[in-house]
């Protein structure tokens, strides 16, 4: 692809408009965003679910804010919130089960769980097993500076330049970077903690790589209020993948239609967003 068009195509996907898929943006009363991708002027219609009687969702326990163990030992997080809420829009009785996550995809194949709401990637190799909902969230990209010293007005491949820029080494985030801001200055990390830990000491200008983590991030005690998100945000799913979804066994047709039709339910009334700000008070987005 031209450079031209490269850049063209960046700017495209800098004005959030999701790859193809359309999404709206809910504002809440302390002014925080939270994403929708639900059509809000689809008319929904409730799928059969008179043969589903209880949903077995599968999920891990140890990737807040999504899904994480209590004291207490019990359950929650975003994706787990969200599964309770979808079973009650559906009035179908539930039970939310953790295990490793490398057990996750198994123990879906082999009925040990109706539902996997734990982030299972959608690939050629999954999607012969598998069937998934609608995203329930895409993963942005995002920049982040430290406050008050950004680099540039604005998030562009001009205006950003040769800004020194940290990235995970090998990560799609990097390679993403490599194509549609070319002329960066990129410094590659092992991992994202160094990565953070440089632009906190200010080795770097900026850094670039998944929202949903940086969110977690920025939300957090490490980042010591060092820093805030700068542009975007940006989605690409040939980079950065299809999003949350929740995964069911190929042939369970009725229970995606069900969860679709719950999600798309739980948007329409706002639940979704509750939830979204609840668990990201400083969003992806």
């Amino acid at each position: 692809m031209p450079i031209g068009k490269r850049i063209a195509a960046a700017l495209f996907l800098a004005c959030a408009t999701f790859g193809g898929m359309g999404a709206t943006f809910a504002r809440a009363e302390d002014g925080g965003f939270a994403p929708s991708f639900w059509d809000p002027n689809r008319r929904l219609t409730r799928p059969d679910t008179s043969a589903i009687h209880l949903i077995r969702f599968l999920t891990a326990d140890d990737y807040p804010p999504f899904d994480f163990a209590l004291p207490d030992g019990g359950l929650t997080g975003f994706s787990v919130d969200l599964a309770r809420a979808v079973c009650e829009e559906l009035q179908v009785a539930c039970t939310i089960q953790a295990r490793r996550w490398d057990t996750l995809a198994s123990a879906l194949a082999e009925n040990k769980g109706d539902a996997l709401i734990a982030g299972l990637a959608i690939t050629d190799r999954t999607r012969e097993q598998f069937a998934f909902t609608r995203p329930y969230m895409l993963l942005p990209a995002r920049f982040v500076t430290r406050r008050g010293q950004a680099p540039a007005a604005d998030v562009t491949p001009e205006r950003l330049g040769a800004a020194k820029t940290g990235v995970v080494d090998g990560s799609a985030h990097a390679a993403w970077l490599e194509v549609y801001f070319p002329k960066l200055a990129l410094t590659r990390y092992l991992n994202a903690e160094e990565q953070r830990a440089a632009l906190i000491k200010g080795d770097v200008d900026v850094i670039f790589g998944d929202g949903v983590s940086l969110a977690g991030w920025l939300n957090g005690s490490e980042s010591k209020n060092c820093c805030a998100f700068f542009g975007g945000p940006f989605i690409d799913r040939a980079y950065f993948g299809e999003g949350l979804t929740i995964a069911v066994r190929k042939n369970n047709s009725a229970l995606r239609a069900a969860l679709d039709y719950g999600l798309a339910r739980l948007a329409e009334r706002g639940v979704y967003t509750e939830l979204y700000l609840k668990y990201f008070p400083i969003g992806a987005y």
